[in-house]
C-alpha cells in the first residue's frame, strides 16, 4: 500500500511540488523505520574535550580593514516557521513585540543594516518560512524595502502528519483544505530545503563562503536551572554532537538535566560547514535544530492530541 492510495490526487499545478515532498518524506521516513529509537546509546557519551568550548573573550578581534571583507560573505538565515500561538500571539512568532514596539524581525533588519551601512557590506538576510508564516511574512517584509538589507525567502516541507499507526491525516494535497493534517518538519529539514531553493547556490556563486570554515561551530553558554530541558553539547563517537532531550532515554533524563554533568546550554546560533561552505545559521530564540540526520518522535497537537513524527 502506498501513502497516494489514501489521498486525493494533486492538480496539475502543484504535481511537481508533491512529487518533490512525497520524495523527500519518504526518504526521511525510510530512515525513520531503519532505526530502533530516536535515543542515543548513553554509554557512548564522552568527556569532552577541554578545547571543544573557547571563551569568546580569548577570540581575537578582527581589524576593522578585515570585517568588510568578513561581512561579505556571511549569510544570516532565521527559521521563520513557527506561530507564536504558544504565547497567545497570532502570526509568526518573528513579529511578536519584544522591545518598544520593535519585533524580532525588526531588531534583526535594524541590526543587519547597522552592519551593511557602517562597513559598506552587503549581508542579505533569508528567512525560512513555513505555510503556516509565508503569506503573513510576505507581507510584512514589504515595510523593509527601504532598507539597505536584501531579504530571501523559502518555504520548509510540509509533510503528512503521521500517527502512531503510520498512516497519514490528510486526505487532500491542497493544505488549505485541510491544514490540521499537515505539519511542518523540524529545523533538520533546513538543510534539504535551503539546498532546493536555488539559494545555496545562488549565495555560492555570489562569494558568501569564508576561506578558512570550520566544520560546526554553536554558541552555547552556561547551563542553568532554567535550561534544564535545552540541547547541550556533548562527544560522541570522537566526534562534537548536539543533544536534544527528545534523544535522551527516559531512564537518563535527569541526567541530561543536571547542571553539574552538562555544563553547556545551546544557544541555537549555529555555525555550520553546509555542502562544503561554511554558512552561518543564527535560529529565532526559543527554536530548535536539529543537527543529527534521525527523526525524532515528539508529541505535537493536531487535531486533537496525536503523536506524529517530526523531524
Amino acid at each position: 500500500m502506498i501513502w497516494t492510495d489514501y489521498c486525493k490526487q494533486p492538480s496539475q499545478k502543484n504535481v511537481l511540488l508533491y512529487n518533490r515532498e512525497m520524495i523527500r518524506f519518504s526518504d526521511l521516513f525510510g530512515r525513520f523505520l531503519q532505526e530502533e529509537a530516536p535515543s542515543i546509546d548513553w554509554n557512548k557519551i564522552q568527556k569532552l574535550p577541554e578545547n571543544a568550548v573557547m571563551d569568546y573573550s580569548s577570540l581575537k578581534s578582527p581589524k576593522n580593514e578585515q570585517i568588510r571583507s568578513m561581512l561579505d560573505k556571511l549569510v544570516v538565515i532565521k527559521l521563520n516557521g513557527g506561530l507564536g500561538t504558544s504565547m497567545g500571539c497570532h502570526g509568526p512568532k518573528s513579529v511578536i513585540p519584544v522591545r518598544s514596539d520593535l519585533t524580532f524581525l525588526d531588531l534583526t533588519v535594524q541590526q543587519i543594516e547597522h552592519l551593511n551601512k557602517t562597513y559598506d557590506a552587503h549581508v542579505p538576510l533569508v528567512l525560512m518560512n513555513s505555510f503556516n508564516t509565508d503569506e503573513d511574512t510576505e507581507k510584512i517584509i514589504r515595510k523593509y524595502k527601504g532598507f539597505r538589507v536584501q531579504i530571501y525567502t523559502f518555504n520548509q516541507s510540509c509533510f503528512h502528519a503521521s500517527v502512531e499507526s503510520f498512516l497519514p491525516i490528510a486526505k487532500d494535497f491542497d493544505v488549505e483544505k485541510d491544514i490540521e493534517a499537515w505539519y511542518p518538519p523540524g529545523h533538520g529539514d533546513f538543510y534539504d530545503t535551503f539546498r532546493s531553493s536555488g539559494l545555496l547556490k545562488q549565495f555560492i556563486a555570489e562569494g558568501h563562503r569564508p576561506d578558512k570554515p570550520a566544520e560546526f561551530v554553536m554558541e552555547v553558554t552556561d547551563k542553568t536551572r532554567a535550561d534544564v530541558k535545552g540541547g547541550t553539547l556533548i562527544q560522541f563517537e570522537d566526534k562534537l554532537r548536539l543533544l536534544e532531550i527528545a534523544q535522551v532515554p527516559k531512564e537518563h533524563v535527569d541526567d541530561f538535566k543536571s547542571v553539574k554533568t552538562f555544563k553547556f546550554f545551546n544557544t541555537n546560533n549555529i555555525w555550520a560547514k553546509l555542502s562544503g561552505y561554511c554558512y552561518y545559521i543564527i535560529a529565532n530564540h526559543g527554536d530548535r535544530i536539529d543537527i543529527p540526520a534521525g527523526a525524532i518522535l515528539e508529541n505535537k497537537i493536531v487535531s486533537g492530541n496525536m503523536r506524529i513524527l517530526d523531524h
